[in-house]
């Protein structure tokens, strides 16, 4: 690949899109983060009914999440490389659903009744099958969003969908779980609960895939994955993997970017944990089933935040929207350790409001909508990247800069899962997951802090250190492209 060329010989044509498009598309990101969730209680399942120990289970899920951050790049090679008559995409968006789901029955349905010698290696292999299909899915999260749009005030568009889509995944599914579906079974011990689970986020999942290939199909043409002039759109790229090197070396807002994803997805797959969320809700509050109420409850003023981000994201930037939700995350997450500190929290009801729910709800709420401004801020962030590449060596590689931030960005967040398994083993949970109802001890209490709120608060001040060392502003970005023979 080239080296920088400073003055940007490489001017890109706007292409806008349609707002629907854009939203269309956005559910292909849902559909992988309702998988998502739902594997959030993959351990519950592993460890209560297939028997797999806490350590066991925490190790494996670490191991997986490696695979699935080392087999992004050979994804990303393979996509960017395709170019048939079904598109880029598409083929990847309903192959990555198909293993998805074919795995994730088979995994719920069938791992508790192998022989238990080969229990572990039978998970292993289905939940590998699983990774793939993730794969497939979210290399087009992060790489199709360059083909939408370019436009850098449509762009801030895809963070309100993708945040506003994957809070109702993540909202509804824990409300589903924990108000539904455990007062039906009464715990986690249940088969019949997870095969009731899957069946839902199955059909679920299929509804959305459909729709983002709806949403992505007018722009996945030759004619969009080059960005200059259209006759060379059938020209074959010489992308090699050894291409990878070279981005990472040359390209610094990529580098910046992911050190502050990867900094973030690890505290995310830390407090956001289903062990965490159990702990938090079920143990410190004593109310479990106030994770799945709270998540509805606060829903609408999420939005409301949300709205505001992007619209700061339009006028300013996507880089200084970026900046300013991390620094309220901090503030916000910074009260909330306070009130658990020293506070009541099991005086916190939505049948019996008072004065520290209605702080608790206000503040969670706040929080919630910054947060999710700066999980999702990163996609449309990747697009710009991939942009400003081309301009520098000529090359359009959406698939290579899609895989090779989520390479880096799970190996680190890989560690959140074994992290928490770890760190619970120390305290005395080496058999067993805390359980709704267990007794809060003054071990388990600050460790609930920790996980929550002390190391997001870590990985946020290390995107803040990271943003200020990445250079795509709105300004940088306009100076990209060229403005006149845009693709409608």
């Amino acid at each position: 690949m080239k080296k920088e060329v400073h003055g940007q010989d490489n001017k890109i044509k706007q292409n806008r899109a349609h707002i629907w498009q854009i939203a269309f598309f956005s559910l292909n990101n849902t559909s992988t983060n309702l998988f998502l969730a739902m594997m959030g209680y993959v351990s519950y399942y592993a460890n209560g009914i297939a028997g797999i120990g806490v350590v066991v289970i925490s190790f494996i899920l670490t191991g997986m999440r490696v695979f699935d951050g080392i087999t992004d790049p050979v994804i990303g090679y393979i996509l960017d490389k395709t170019n048939g008559r079904f598109g880029k995409f598409r083929p990847f968006i309903v192959l990555g659903y198909i293993l998805m789901a074919a795995s994730s029955l088979l995994l719920f349905f069938t791992t508790h009744l192998v022989p238990r010698i080969i229990r572990a290696p039978y998970f292993i292999i289905i939940y590998a099958v699983y990774i793939i299909g993730y794969t497939f899915q979210t290399t087009v999260v992060k790489s199709g969003q360059s083909v939408i749009t370019n436009d850098v005030n449509q762009r801030p568009l895809i963070t309100f969908f993708d945040s506003t889509f994957i809070m109702f995944a993540h909202g509804l599914t824990a409300f589903y779980v924990s108000v539904y579906l455990i007062h039906k079974y009464k715990n986690f011990n249940s088969s019949e609960l997870f095969a009731e689970f899957v069946i839902t986020v199955v059909i679920l999942s299929a509804i959305c895939t459909v729709l983002a290939v709806i949403g992505i199909w007018q722009k996945d043409r030759k004619e969009f994955f080059n960005l200059e002039n259209n006759n060379s759109g059938d020209k074959p790229q010489n992308i090699k993997f050894r291409d990878y090197v070279s981005i990472l070396k040359h390209n610094k807002p990529i580098r910046m970017l992911i050190i502050a994803a990867a900094s973030d997805k690890f505290a995310a797959m830390v407090y956001g944990n289903s062990t965490v969320i159990v702990m938090l809700y079920g143990i410190l509050m004593k109310n479990y089933p106030l994770a799945g109420i709270i998540g509805i409850i606060v829903g609408i003023p999420n939005l409301g935040i949300i709205y505001i981000g992007i619209k700061y994201a339009q006028k300013y930037g996507q880089k200084k929207a970026m900046t300013g939700a991390t620094w309220f995350a901090i503030i916000f997450q910074s009260v909330l350790m306070i009130m658990m500190i020293f506070c009541d929290l099991t005086k916190v009801s939505v049948t019996n409001i008072n004065l520290i729910t209605i702080v608790f709800l206000t503040v969670f709420a706040l929080l919630n909508g910054v947060k999710s401004i700066t999980n999702n801020m990163v996609v449309p962030m990747i697009a710009d990247c991939t942009d400003y590449e081309y301009t520098i060596s000529g090359h359009f590689v959406p698939g290579i800069m899609g895989a090779l931030f989520s390479f880096i960005d799970k190996s680190f967040s890989a560690l959140g899962t074994f992290f928490v398994g770890i760190l619970l083993s120390l305290i005395g949970y080496s058999k067993v997951f805390p359980q709704v109802g267990d007794e809060l001890t003054q071990p388990l209490k600050w460790m609930t802090i920790f996980f929550y709120c002390i190391i997001p608060i870590i990985g946020w001040l290390i995107t803040l250190f990271a943003m200020r060392y990445y250079k795509l502003d709105k300004a940088a970005m306009k100076n990209l492209y060229s403005l006149k023979g845009g693709k409608e």
